[in-house]
């Protein structure tokens, strides 16, 4: 797809798709069982899960799913529901006074659907102008991390990135795009492996079509070693 025309795409992606709340629907109650207490529980649901599908748990292949399943839940694959695993963002003079877009592509994305708990998988490309503030490159990534490790939609998981590093580097010169393969849609229903689902946030001059086509161009490009 030309440029011109993904920038109308996403221009019309945004209009349309963002519309729900960017904060992940959490109960008040969220964190009143350690993690500990959590996993027991998850534990007993799983096998109880499996056993109604007819498993049999005693069968040396089986009986450390539960334990397993629930371990990965909270301490892997849902970590980012708890605020206590955020990552710091320790921010930086913009010493080298470096004023255009800064870009960090390809930054694999894990995260899992929460309409149908299966995995979503593929890229987030950021980009930011600094406001005299810069941020180490990993940190970056430690954010697409944080907010991918939780039951998702895509939209959600590109507008939350986008508005944490904005409150990080003091800016709305933020922008994020991300590229994904969505499990639910290649593995089940329609069983479609050749899609992909593509969203994008753009903040304060990322608005702007010449800025919005300087990062697309950006990510567009190969990168070799």
């Amino acid at each position: 797809m030309k440029v011109d025309k993904f920038i109308k795409y996403l221009d019309e992606s945004q209009d349309h798709n963002f519309t729900g709340s960017t904060k992940t629907p959490l109960r008040g109650d969220a964190f009143d069982m350690s993690d500990d207490e959590k996993i027991s529980l998850i534990k007993k649901n799983v096998a109880e899960i499996l056993q109604t599908l007819g498993m049999d748990l005693s069968d040396d292949s089986l009986k450390g799913t539960p334990d397993r399943v629930s371990k990965m839940f909270v301490k892997e694959l849902f970590a980012g529901l708890n605020p206590k695993n955020k990552p710091k963002s320790s921010t930086f003079n913009n010493k080298y006074k470096y004023g255009e877009i800064l870009v960090e592509k390809n930054i694999t994305v894990y995260s899992t659907c929460e309409h149908h708990l299966l995995p979503i998988i593929g890229r987030a490309h950021i980009g930011y102008i600094s406001n005299g503030t810069v941020v180490g490159l990993s940190k970056m990534n430690r954010i697409v991390n944080y907010y991918s490790k939780r039951p998702q939609v895509q939209e959600r998981l590109t507008i939350q990135v986008v508005e944490e590093l904005q409150k990080v580097l003091n800016t709305k010169d933020v922008a994020c795009v991300i590229d994904a393969k969505h499990l639910c849609v290649n593995s089940r229903g329609i069983s479609d492996i050749a899609s992909s689902t593509v969203t994008a946030e753009f903040g304060g001059r990322f608005k702007e079509e010449s800025k919005k086509r300087e990062f697309l161009d950006f990510i567009k490009l190969e990168t070799e070693f």
